[in-house]
């Protein structure tokens, strides 16, 4: 039996990259996907085109998760949909801008606040409330990444908001447990996705920047969505508050020739 057959995932930002690759993988399994998109609609009717050719049903909706009212929206789009949503994955976010506090505007900061920590904050808020109403149950998959623990100079905007998404896991994790609601963080390290097109187009570029990773060589999308289905799943229903690196050893590094 498929790990993951009657659930409805909720996937953010399920167009590309690790949102794709987890849609798909949770497809395979059994579910039935919401997928959402900010501005990449092919994208996104692509993993839906994934996701039906796993005989699962799929809903594409557009969403901007730095807007209070479009998460509402998403959110009665799939219960309208499905009746229910039983797996929230939380992917879609704002990479790092490369400049320092001292030259960052607030303007910038703002815009990392909002899409990686009030669209976390916002969809687990309506996900909680309608577990609630159901009875109970559910899982929370926040993908962060290995810079929730781990700073990068010229990437506060990205590391701050890494880290909020990971405490509000946590911190989820012990308000509902007695639900039965389980919440996990995966922090990948480096996944060829869109944050990282160059390695993805230039197999020189990807050769250079996997030197310091020990199994030299970067993620597949659906290897992060395989993690995910376990979490998902009834296997893990004894794992809450935990953090599951991804990085192929790149974060054991952080020590060497000291």
């Amino acid at each position: 039996m498929k790990r993951l057959a009657g659930k409805v995932a909720l996937v953010t930002g399920s167009d590309s990259g690790i949102g794709q690759g987890t849609a798909i993988a949770m497809a395979r399994e059994g579910a039935d996907l919401v997928v959402t998109y900010h501005d990449d609609a092919t994208g996104a009717e692509e993993t839906a085109r994934e996701v039906r050719q796993a005989q699962q049903r799929a809903l594409v909706v557009q969403l901007d998760v730095a807007n209070e009212e479009s998460v509402e929206q998403l959110f009665d789009r799939a219960l309208e949909e499905f009746g229910q949503v039983d797996v929230l994955v939380n992917n879609a976010g704002l990479d790092s801008a490369g400049v320092d506090v001292a030259d960052m505007s607030t303007e910038r900061m703002e815009a990392a606040v909002a899409t990686n920590f009030f669209g976390y904050f916002w969809t687990c808020r309506r996900f909680i409330q309608e577990r609630r109403k159901a009875g109970g149950g559910g899982r929370i998959i926040n993908v962060t990444s290995i810079h929730d623990e781990y700073p990068r100079a010229g990437a506060a905007d990205y590391d701050a908001t890494k880290g909020a998404q990971r405490n509000l896991t946590r911190t989820l994790a012990l308000e509902l447990a007695e639900d039965r609601i389980t919440a996990n963080n995966i922090a990948p390290g480096m996944v060829l996705t869109p944050f990282n097109q160059e390695a993805v187009d230039d197999p020189k570029v990807r050769e250079k920047q996997v030197q310091s990773i020990p199994l030299k060589r970067a993620a597949e999308p659906i290897e992060i969505g395989r993690l995910a289905v376990f979490l998902a799943s009834d296997d893990a229903a004894y794992v809450t508050g935990s953090t599951y690196v991804m990085d192929g050893g790149l974060s054991m590094q952080q020590a060497q020739g000291a």
